[in-house]
């Protein structure tokens, strides 16, 4: 079992896949935007699935191929972002799109979304991933710099500039916002880490079953409302506004 944080990310992927499953009896075609390494992609496509990983980090690609190859499964790349799926991924051909710690680096992504639309089938899901603003205001205080969680708190997502503040933060109805405006059916949002963050690794390495409490710790409380409000990471799985 690996780092806690991936392990809650994996648990975010496997939601995903089960809730993109079909009645027909095939893989699913997964395209995973912005997967680096593969982490979560070689365990998707060990799965027996048809992965895509996107991503604009040669030596990510370079290190993916070589996970890849070590765990024997075929995963096809592309070097490149969401500007670049039009020319390389069909209208309506993906079943299950990952878009985990994308959106919030990107300088539009409404219009990144909406190319994220464009890849999917009628069916198919968006699992997407942002950091939680709520989590990141309470971190800045505690650490004692309250101007910046008051900006946190104030700073209108439309005004934000990655590159002038860092990534994106959301509150879950601007994450709702963010999904209709793309042309996606916003879901109830799930918290990720919603307890994670704040466990001293120490605890979970050392004590006893530790671990496995901590996941079925952050299972329970992931689907709540008022937990996932306030978790490091906000999940939603999406599909289709086609009404």
């Amino acid at each position: 079992m690996g780092p806690v944080r991936a392990e809650v990310m994996w648990q975010a992927v496997r939601d995903a896949l089960e809730a993109a499953a079909t009645d027909e009896d095939r893989p699913l075609r997964v395209l995973d935007i912005g997967g680096g390494t593969g982490g979560d992609a070689v365990r998707v496509a060990a799965e027996g699935h048809e992965v895509v990983v996107v991503d604009p980090s040669p030596d990510a690609l370079a290190a993916l191929a070589r996970r890849a190859d070590d765990a024997g499964v075929p995963i096809s790349q592309l070097l490149g972002d969401t500007e670049d799926l039009a020319e390389h991924i069909e209208s309506a051909s993906i079943d299950l799109v990952l878009c985990h710690g994308v959106v919030e680096h990107v300088d539009d992504p409404v219009t990144a979304l909406r190319e994220v639309a464009r890849t999917l089938a009628p069916s198919g899901r968006l699992s997407i991933v942002v950091p939680g603003r709520v989590s990141a205001a309470i971190a800045r205080a505690v650490a004692g710099d309250f101007q910046a969680a008051q900006a946190l708190v104030e700073r209108p997502v439309a005004h934000w500039d990655p590159d002038e503040h860092g990534p994106r933060r959301y509150f879950s109805e601007e994450l709702d916002a963010l999904l209709a405006a793309a042309g996606f059916r916003p879901a109830a949002t799930r918290g990720l880490r919603v307890f994670a963050d704040l466990v001293p690794s120490a605890v979970v390495d050392v004590e006893t079953g530790a671990r496995e409490s901590l996941f079925a710790l952050e299972r329970a409380a992931r689907e709540r409302h008022e937990f996932a409000a306030c978790s490091g990471g906000l999940q939603q799985i999406a599909c289709l506004e086609l009404s």
